[in-house]
């Protein structure tokens, strides 16, 4: 029995390391890119035909990844004002009501981005340089889809806080 729980945290770790791995390499990308275009554009009066749609997608993907790693700890922006003030009890009931939400308007948007995406699939639009629209898309809904379930696992935890404590 002692090992699900080990086993759970050593997936959850390689996962997040996974995540980390493709936003700075992501990054990595987005940056040797724009500086190639400047670099072309000031010295050769040239560019690559695509390189600013793939910039361009690429602040889509490192920004939702971004979000994806700050729903990890629950470190999303939050107008938390009222919590500073609020009584322990009230505060954890808070919580877990902005959890809650959290992960249904998040499993909303994974619905409604996976619509989407599987449009943009149907209509077989390119994005640039051959590649399919949707599979710039397609980091919308997995993103969606992870930070709900964080933020599920984080409705559930608030929960557990909000019962009593058995003697």
């Amino acid at each position: 029995m002692t090992n699900k729980p080990v086993f759970f945290h050593s997936l959850v770790n390689l996962l997040q390391k996974i995540e980390d791995y493709i936003l700075v390499s992501l990054l990595l990308v987005m940056i040797t890119m724009s500086v190639f275009q400047i670099f072309l554009r000031n010295f050769f009066d040239s560019g690559i035909v695509w390189g600013d749609s793939l910039v361009r997608v690429l602040v889509l993907w490192i920004g939702l990844i971004g979000a994806m790693v700050a729903s990890r700890t629950d470190n999303h922006i939050s107008i938390d004002i009222l919590s500073r003030y609020l009584p322990p009890r009230i505060k954890k009931f808070t919580t877990l009501v902005v959890h809650l939400f959290t992960a249904v308007v998040t499993a909303l948007m994974a619905w409604f981005s996976l619509s989407f995406v599987r449009m943009e699939m149907s209509d077989n639009f390119m994005a640039f340089a051959n590649v399919p629209a949707w599979v710039c898309e397609i980091i919308i809904p997995i993103a969606f889809v992870v930070i709900s379930l964080r933020y599920t696992l984080f409705s559930i935890n608030s929960l557990g806080r909000l019962m009593p404590k058995k003697p």
